[in-house]
């Protein structure tokens, strides 16, 4: 598991996964995907932008309570996890510095938190610290101020960063418009619920976590049209599958329309993909969705060997790790 992100962005591994199920995966650098790329092709990237989302509160009687932002509902009110030593009872009031909350009500794994005297989001940007995920055992500091983002982020609102844009740097984002691949762009705010395992037996059992996105008209057109011509479209990471997907729903021809709000798309083997034609990702938690997401696209046993070669590799893994390339399983 990476627990830093490589020197420079690009310096990062990738691992091409082939079509050909009886062929060996290659490793490339990441500075290099544009040899499994062709003019043409479009890929699709994420410009959220990550919120200092994570929070270090205390209680009215001393005890710590961290606090991370899942997502801001109003001005003065938003949905949290709240992690104590001991159990919270509420209503429980919580102190920075010299600013309160008030946690008001749970639901399942998130509680609502109120501020009357302050805009909650600007609170998170002046004293937040980025939420670097669960399984990196250390406390972010300067340097994931700006790792943890992509260099085309936008659009502020994202808990988690959509790891796979780590490895793009302007450089080689301009290389690749130079070679005739199209860049273009949708925004989907990622909740700390993608970091939610899968527990049911089943996993059509689980309930997902919904999340907002946008799909404008501009990245429709420009991709109904690549793909009237025969051009593939490529996700930059599993959270731009999820935003296209969504986009496409209902739409017989597999023609992406403008989508603005929640999803709650869920996908499993057996998904029919209708708007993307290959993705790259990095290499995601066991009983997530966003492994079995992979899974669906690339198939179960041709993303389990790409796995098993990964690691016999020494790649590194989740999100400051390396990635992969795998197209659409016909």
């Amino acid at each position: 598991i990476a627990q830093f992100p490589p020197t420079e962005r690009t310096a990062s591994r990738l691992l091409a996964v082939p079509d050909d199920n009886d062929a060996k995966p290659a490793i490339l650098q990441f500075a290099d995907i544009g040899r499994l790329l062709t003019a043409g092709d479009i890929l699709v990237a994420n410009d959220t932008r990550v919120l200092p989302a994570r929070l270090f509160a205390r209680k009215s009687s001393g005890g710590k309570v961290e606090i991370m932002l899942e997502r801001v509902l109003s001005s003065n009110r938003a949905l949290v996890q709240l992690r104590a030593n001991k159990s919270l009872r509420l209503p429980q009031k919580l102190l920075v510095g010299d600013i309160a909350f008030t946690a008001s009500e749970r639901r399942d794994n998130f509680f609502i938190i109120d501020c009357d005297a302050h805009d909650i989001a600007a609170i998170f940007r002046a004293h937040g610290t980025t939420p670097l995920p669960p399984y990196i055992a250390r406390q972010a500091d300067a340097q994931d101020d700006e790792r943890y983002q992509t260099v085309y982020a936008a659009r502020e609102g994202a808990v988690a960063a959509p790891t796979a844009g780590l490895h793009f740097d302007r450089a080689l984002i301009d290389q690749l418009i130079r070679a005739g691949i199209e860049w273009t762009t949708i925004t989907l705010h990622i909740g700390a619920g993608t970091f939610q395992p899968v527990r049911d037996d089943s996993p059509a059992a689980h309930s997902i976590h919904r999340e907002w996105l946008e799909v404008n008209a501009q990245t429709c057109a420009q991709i109904n049209r690549a793909k009237s011509r025969g051009r593939r479209i490529v996700a930059v990471g599993t959270t731009v599958v999820r935003a296209l997907e969504t986009a496409a729903r209902g739409d017989a021809d597999a023609s992406v329309s403008p989508f603005c709000g929640d999803t709650d798309l869920y996908i499993l083997p057996g998904h029919q993909f209708r708007a993307v034609d290959a993705l790259i990702t990095n290499f995601h938690l066991p009983r997530s969705t966003l492994l079995m997401m992979v899974c669906a696209f690339g198939g179960y046993a041709r993303t389990m060997r790409a796995y098993r070669h990964a690691i016999d590799c020494g790649l590194q893994f989740y999100s400051y790790g390396d990635a992969m390339f795998i197209a659409r399983q016909q």
